[in-house]
Parts: structure tokens; C-alpha cells; sequence
């Protein structure tokens, strides 16, 4: 059987606007708020040659910001070609810089450097990028460098106390004569804080770029679809189902792709929440007509972690198991040549895997080169282009139920790493009891769609406690509950009193073995979101 792909085919759009990414921590958020207008777009490495980029068709290109001066020595830079394909430009902070230094501008350190609120004025020309933007508004700026124009070859368009050129066009003459499409702002549209950010993007994107907005879930289910089965032919998939969206979403599709050339196996590693198990079945047995076949391996898992505390000795050890679990299983699979995983589009950025090259890898996740080759597969990763709140759309789109479309992030490890020190039946037990009582309280509040992920965990700690007229010594749970746009950063939800309260007696009154219920009030960073 062939190796692992290290990078699958990508699906082709007809509009397309590359975001050449200088290392900004927003890029993927000017990504997403592009596609939420209508029209795909992905981050691309600053060393793309203008030939592939035309090769794109792009309606257009974006300049990231990046922590950079365009004086350092190594700062990421572009070929200055791109500034002649007759192609609109949007420069973001770094990127306008960087443009400015190019075309003939300069940039200098400004006189006040500016970092979070300010306050805008519009200049006297009017022009269609700040269209329906406020005269005097509010945007968010990160810089300690500006640009100025000694030349002229920029026409101001909004300017701040300390700025002038806040925001800025260029339309002089580009190699071939015709006028430059060059836009560029010193602040950052894509986050929140710049109240009508959003507004100039669509500007650029519908009335710079003349896009017509045709990216669609629905139509984007339907080219993946043609696309695997393009790269499957008449081979079978093995997919491993976790109960988390992202899993779920790849089976619909590549059922709805390939209908029983696709095969599902799901691990039961006796580490999972309270009908974890029978929801998956029920779902893709039931409802889809998948073959669906259940490893049951948890007695394994369990004698693996027997006395195991250290967290990563447990995912390491997990990880081995759930791999010859699902070996074991695959084998039994005729015409098995093809492996689907649930990667995403932050994986694949994450791991250095993507268009903007490896320099910003964090870290490595086992969907994005950590498997092991021997496993023998190609891989089928249909949403690697895909951010989360994507994949939920298209789940909905291809008709998954609400309960798992929009269930929070479960980790790989499962319960292990949410039960602190050493692993048995009886702490697992008291832990899904306790998770099964937060969750209830949660969705029952309507918070569940409003907080990005709600679990408890079991702590190696017990106290001293009351019931009834007895003295207790039993087990502490603790909550954790968190708000994201993209898990790289986190706060702790504020969950009103009353409903804490009430999540606090229900666990202790109900869950034998707890006395004592915490509230995890920690932000990402410094915290992680998981315990362990």
C-alpha cells in the first residue's frame, strides 16, 4: 500500500484572494473574516513567485501584518512583482509597510507608537474602500512604525493625531502602464475592536475586487465530494470516528461521496463520557446506514494507565494503544486503501504544514504528519481547508444532528487527562456522573452554543465536609468553562452565581464520593484549557 500524502490535493474555487501571511497572529483571522463574506481565501508563504500566485486566479491579494520592521535584517519580504499583476492589493500594517517601501515610500518609527484603541478621521477624498465607514470612528492599531510619503505617490485617506497616513491609496503607473490597485491601512480591520473593519473588507472584496461572494457550504460539499472521489477511485476508506464534530463531518461527506467504499471504526478506549458510545451508533448506524464497527478495548486502555500519573506518559501511552486498536480493526476491512482524518485548517498552520511555510509551526498534531507511516494508508483529509465554525456549517449542511454538530472539543485522551494522578473505573465513574450533571445544567441554561467548551475534572485532592450529621473526607470536582473564537487564547466563562450553585449541589448531592465542587477562573494563556 502507498505511504501517507504529505499534502492531499486542495479543492479548486472559482474566487480565490491569497493572504500572504508575514508571521501576523491575526492571519488567521483575516482568513476567516473573508470567507464569512463570501469568498475563500487561505494564507499563503511571502516568498510565492507572482506565477503562482496567477496561477490562483486571485481577485485580489491581502499583506498580513507581522511583528517585523522592513529594516531588520531577515524580515519577511515579497517579490515586488506582485505589485504589477493588475491585481488589487490590501496592505494590513506590516504589509502596508512593506508595499510603501516598495512602491516609494518610506516608513519610520513613529513619534508616539500606537497599540490598541484609536480614533480615526476620514480625509476629504472620498474613496470606495472606506465607503459607509463613519467620518470619525474607532480602529484598533499595533505599530511602532509608520508610513510617510515624501514622494506623493500615495493619496491619503484616513489619518489619526499621530499617524497620517492611517489609511492610504496608490494608484500611480505599474510596469505596464496601468494604475496601481494598491490599499493599504495601518490599523487591523479583522478584529473586533475596529468596529467597522468588517465594512472595509467587504469594500475591498466586493467593490475593489469585483468578487461575486460564491463560497458556500453547500457548494463546497459538493466540489470536496467530486474531489474524493476522484483521489479514492474505486477504493474503500477507513475512517476513525471519535464522537467529535470533526470526525462526524468527514464520515457524512465521505459517505455522501463515496457511500459503502467508506468503513468507520470507532474505539471504545472506556475513557469516553456517558453515551459517548451509544450517540455515535445511533447517529452513523442507524441513521446514515454506515458500517460502522465498535473496537471495544477499554479492560486494555485501563491496563495500560494502571498507576500512570505523568500526563504525557498517559497520551503517549494512549496513543499506542489506539493505534494497534485500530490497525486491528482496519485489517479486517477488504480494499482498505485510504485513511480520512479530521484535519483542520489551524492544524495544518500549527504543524508548519501549510502555505506560509514551516517558521510558524507550533506544534505538532498527531492528524498533521504524526502517524505512523506503517499504518499504510493514503490519506483522505477533506477539511483541511476548513476552520471550525466551517465545519460545523457544513455538518449542518449535510444534515448531521445539532447534538453533534455543535458539541465542544473532547480530547483525544479522553476522560485520562481530565481525571488528575492515576486512572480506575471508580474515579472514571465519578467523573462522568459529574460531567453528565455540568452539561445537563448547561444546555438546560442555554449557555451550551454560548461557551466554547464546559467540563469538569476530577481532582487528586480530598477535604473534609459535612452530610447530614457526619464528618466526610471525599474527592473535589472542578469546573472549567471557557470562551474562543479560535482556542488559541481563552477567557473563563462567567456563568451566572445561581447556576453554578445549582450545578455545585446537584454534583455533590448526587455524585457519590465528591464533597466539594471548584470554578476555574484561569484565561488562556497562562493556563492551557485542559488540566493535563
Amino acid at each position: 500500500m502507498p505511504s501517507p500524502s504529505p499534502t492531499p490535493p486542495t479543492a479548486r474555487h472559482d474566487e480565490v484572494v491569497p493572504i500572504l501571511d508575514f508571521g501576523s497572529q491575526t492571519a488567521q483571522l483575516i482568513a476567516r473574516r473573508v470567507r464569512e463574506l463570501g469568498v475563500f481565501t487561505l494564507l499563503v508563504s511571502p516568498s510565492i513567485s507572482p506565477k503562482e500566485l496567477l496561477a490562483m486566479n486571485p481577485k485580489g491579494i491581502i499583506l498580513s501584518g507581522g511583528p517585523s520592521s522592513v529594516y531588520e535584517s531577515g524580515a519577511p519580504k515579497c517579490d515586488p512583482a506582485i505589485f504589477d499583476l493588475g491585481i488589487p492589493v490590501l496592505g494590513i500594517c506590516y504589509g502596508m509597510q512593506l508595499a510603501a517601501h516598495v512602491l516609494g515610500g518610506e516608513v519610520k518609527p513613529s513619534r508616539e507608537r500606537e497599540f490598541g484603541r484609536a480614533h480615526i478621521a476620514l480625509s476629504g477624498t472620498r474613496n470606495v474602500l472606506l465607503h459607509g465607514v463613519p467620518d470619525r470612528t474607532t480602529v484598533w492599531m499595533s505599530h511602532g512604525d509608520q508610513v510617510s510619503d515624501p514622494r506623493g505617490v500615495f493619496t491619503p485617506l484616513a489619518s489619526t493625531p499621530t499617524c497620517p497616513l492611517a489609511a492610504a491609496v496608490c494608484t500611480t503607473p505599474d510596469a505596464s502602464g496601468r494604475p496601481r490597485q494598491f490599499y493599504g491601512v495601518q490599523f487591523h480591520p479583522e478584529v473586533t475592536h475596529t468596529p467597522h473593519g468588517m465594512d472595509l473588507l467587504r469594500n475591498f472584496v466586493y467593490e475593489v475586487c469585483k468578487a461575486r461572494g460564491n463560497w458556500r457550504m453547500s457548494d463546497f460539499a459538493e466540489t470536496m465530494a467530486a474531489q474524493v472521489r476522484a483521489q479514492v477511485g474505486d477504493g474503500h476508506v477507513v475512517c476513525g470516528l471519535s464522537g467529535g464534530v470533526d470526525s462526524a463531518v468527514v464520515a457524512a461527506l465521505l459517505h455522501k461521496a463515496i457511500g459503502s467504499q467508506l468503513h468507520c471504526v470507532f474505539v471504545d478506549t472506556g475513557l469516553l463520557r456517558n453515551g459517548e458510545r451509544e450517540l455515535v451508533e445511533s447517529t452513523f448506524r442507524d441513521h446514515f446506514k454506515i458500517d460502522l464497527r465498535v473496537a471495544d478495548a477499554g479492560e486494555q486502555f485501563l491496563a495500560d494507565l494502571a498507576g500512570i500519573t505523568d500526563p504525557q506518559e498517559k497520551r503517549r501511552r494512549i496513543g499506542h494503544r489506539f493505534i494497534d486498536v485500530f490497525k486491528d480493526a482496519a485489517k479486517h476491512i477488504p480494499k482498505a486503501k485510504f485513511l480520512a482524518q479530521g484535519t483542520l485548517y489551524p492544524d495544518v498552520i500549527e504543524s508548519g504544514h501549510g502555505h506560509a511555510g514551516t517558521a510558524a509551526g507550533i506544534k505538532l498534531h498527531h492528524n498533521v504528519g504524526g502517524l505512523p507511516a506503517e499504518l499504510g494508508f493514503e490519506l483522505v483529509e477533506p477539511l483541511r481547508e476548513l476552520f471550525k465554525d466551517e465545519v460545523r456549517k457544513l455538518g449542518s449542511v449535510l444534515g448531521l444532528p445539532d447534538q453533534i454538530v455543535w458539541r465542544h472539543p473532547f480530547p483525544g485522551p479522553g476522560l485520562a487527562v481530565r481525571v488528575l494522578g492515576d486512572i480506575t473505573k471508580e474515579k472514571l465513574a465519578i467523573l462522568r456522573d459529574a460531567d453528565e450533571i455540568l452539561l445537563e445544567e448547561i444546555v438546560s441554561a442555554n449557555l451550551y452554543r454560548s461557551t466554547s467548551q464546559v467540563f469538569a475534572v476530577l481532582l487528586p485532592v480530598q477535604s473534609v465536609g459535612v452530610m447530614g450529621d457526619g464528618r466526610t473526607y471525599e474527592r473535589t470536582v472542578a469546573i472549567r468553562a471557557v470562551e474562543t473564537q479560535d482556542f488559541m487564547t481563552a477567557d473563563w466563562a462567567r456563568i451566572p452565581y445561581d447556576i453554578l450553585a445549582r450545578i455545585s449541589n446537584r454534583i455533590i448531592n448526587e455524585v457519590r464520593g465528591v464533597n466539594r465542587v471548584c470554578y476555574d477562573i484561569s484565561s488562556k494563556p497562562p493556563a492551557t484549557i485542559e488540566w493535563e
